[in-house]
């Protein structure tokens, strides 16, 4: 199940890369519902992610 939570909100974020409040509120929800080892995947590929869109990547400092 938590697998396909990850994907969902992998999903979530592409759709809110729009705005940086949504988000930040997205990201402090994952944070909240993921494993850790998925959080630390998801890091990953929000580094990934945010190449394209620098305006997100100070967002990531709320991941430890």
């Amino acid at each position: 199940m938590s697998r396909m939570i990850y994907g969902y909100t992998k999903e979530v974020f592409e759709r809110v890369s729009f705005d940086i409040k949504l988000f930040v509120k997205e990201l402090k929800k994952a944070i909240r519902i993921l494993l850790p080892y998925e959080i630390d995947h998801l890091k990953k590929w929000l580094l990934y992610f945010t190449n394209e869109k620098p305006e997100l990547r100070g967002c990531l400092s709320l991941i430890k």
